[in-house]
């Protein structure tokens, strides 16, 4: 028996498995700082995106697993049809739509799609981990809204995207955020 928990251990931590504190992150906790590439419709970014230079506005991280795929569309979907309201059009909030995903791809499906707003490119996991969100290939479909001082203002996880009362959560989430 404790062979066989070594052993599942071991395979837990071969696999990436996250730190026990990285997925415990809470409501109130300071949000890890991270710098990413970040892409649009138009391209990648020239400056990287450091969670830290957007104190004083709300960002929603969304991680998602994979671009292109029907769950991931349809959140990311419902992301831009409701995006004036959900996300103040980008007024003093920002939406980064975060996944293992390379920059090509995540400007193509962007550009496909036509989604207003960013995606960050974390190929090495590492922001997934710092937020309990890398799978074993993906990210898993977490959500977080962090509030104009850097503290985590909600959680969801997972995030369900075909739920309409995930959404009216997430817009009072950051409706609150920014006061």
């Amino acid at each position: 028996m404790l062979r066989s928990l070594r052993s599942l251990l071991t395979l837990v931590a071969l696999a990436g498995a996250t730190p026990l504190a990285a997925q415990e992150l809470r409501v109130g906790d300071l949000a890890p700082d991270f710098t990413v590439t970040t892409v649009t419709a138009k391209g990648a970014d020239a400056t990287p995106f450091t969670l830290s230079a957007h104190r004083g506005e709300t960002v929603v991280l969304a991680f998602f697993p994979q671009a292109g795929t029907p769950g991931c569309t349809t959140q990311m979907e419902a992301y831009r049809d409701r995006y004036a309201t959900l996300f103040k059009g980008g007024l003093k909030v920002t939406l980064v739509g975060v996944s293992t995903d390379d920059v090509e791809d995540l400007t193509g499906w962007a550009r496909k799609k036509n989604f207003p707003f960013k995606f960050a490119t974390d190929g090495n996991k590492a922001v997934g981990k710092a937020y309990g969100a890398s799978g074993m290939l993906w990210h898993k479909r977490h959500l977080y809204v962090i509030d104009p001082r850097g503290r985590i203002a909600y959680v969801a996880r997972p995030f369900n995207q075909m739920s309409e009362d995930a959404y009216s959560a997430l817009g009072q989430a950051v409706s609150a955020s920014g006061k």
